[in-house]
């Protein structure tokens, strides 16, 4: 068994892990921190790590850590001798609610994000909120995009119930946040056993992320967190969706702020100007021989994967960005 971590967590909660699997045989790696080390060159750390201990098919990993580590270790398992077991035990609001549950893998490109991965189970999850006692409040928040995303995008009830109980959760208050982690990872699973590999309804959970990636690719990874590019996202959706007639101007707003109020940006930076912007968007994943595909929102709780967006609409909304105040 290997454990892949960082080196912020390790301090925190590495032994304490290695005592609960004291009566396995345990290797660990400690990898650098961040969203730039997403990286094929730490990946092929990790295999040097496992060839160098003569770990054979017969081994587990275990990713102890957010969503860089869950990413890349996931990667490393599907991909280490044609693939091992792997266990995802993350540790930031984000992993637990988004990107330890269904079983996407990759690491970054220069040229773009999550563009070298395959998609891979984890035998398991194990969440424990205790360690969000530790997150710091600008991850906590970033966090909090994604769970802002779930709602939006399948169960108006639930965005309404977030915008009702953002105060406990972002003071960390243990009930809001385990039952958020509980509806999110539930809303997830359901989308991801309906399509695992992203032939049709999983692409729904990308909402907000085509403008986010631009962002992150832009700005270089880690400048922006992920949640919060994620959260600026969301609001440049609901502005393109308000646009194309689907949604209310006051549910835009309602979007535009509860992403705000969880201390997430409403608004890309100001150097990423609107061509630049769009020519990244055009480097997505969910670029197909049609051109760009969009998730949209016909309502809040309602989501649809939209094609032949009308380049003048999608420009009125990159410019609008251009405008608003960049952070909530």
């Amino acid at each position: 068994m290997l454990i892949a971590t960082n080196e912020t967590i390790a301090p925190l909660y590495l032994d304490r892990l290695r005592a609960t699997l004291a009566q396995y045989e345990v290797d660990d790696i400690v990898l650098p921190d961040g969203e730039s080390h997403k990286t094929l060159a730490t990946a092929e750390t990790v295999y040097t790590r496992l060839l160098e201990m003569k770990h054979n098919r017969a081994t587990t990993l275990v990713a102890l850590g957010g969503g860089v580590v869950g990413d890349t270790t996931g990667f490393v398992a599907a991909t280490y001798q044609r693939g091992v077991d792997y266990i995802q035990v993350p540790t930031t609001l984000l992993a637990q609610v988004d990107s330890s549950v269904g079983g996407k893998t990759a690491v970054n490109h220069p040229q773009g994000k999550n563009m070298i991965g395959a998609f891979y189970q984890p035998r398991g999850v194990i969440i424990d909120t205790e360690t969000l006692k530790t997150l710091p409040a600008r991850e906590l928040s970033a966090g909090l995009a994604e769970v802002i995303k779930h709602g939006a995008l399948a169960d108006r009830a639930y965005f309404d119930s977030v915008d009702r109980s953002l105060a406990a959760l972002r003071a960390g208050e243990s009930q809001a946040l385990a039952a958020a982690i509980h509806r999110s990872c539930e809303i997830k699973a359901g989308v991801v056993a309906a399509d695992e590999r992203e032939q049709g309804e999983r692409v729904l959970l990308n909402l907000g992320h085509t403008f986010g990636h631009a962002i992150e690719t832009a700005m270089g990874y880690g400048t922006w967190l992920h949640g919060e590019a994620v959260g600026t996202g969301l609001v440049m959706a609901a502005d393109l969706s308000m646009r194309c007639g689907h949604l209310s101007a006051s549910d835009a707003k309602c979007v535009k702020d509860l992403v705000a109020r969880a201390g997430l940006p409403i608004a890309p930076p100001p150097a990423l100007g609107a061509s630049e912007f769009h020519r990244l968007m055009l480097l997505d994943k969910k670029v197909s021989d049609d051109g760009l595909r969009l998730i949209l929102m016909r309502d809040i709780g309602d989501a649809v994967v939209t094609a032949g967006v009308p380049d003048a609409l999608l420009g009125e909304t990159l410019a609008a960005g251009e405008g608003l105040c960049e952070c909530g």
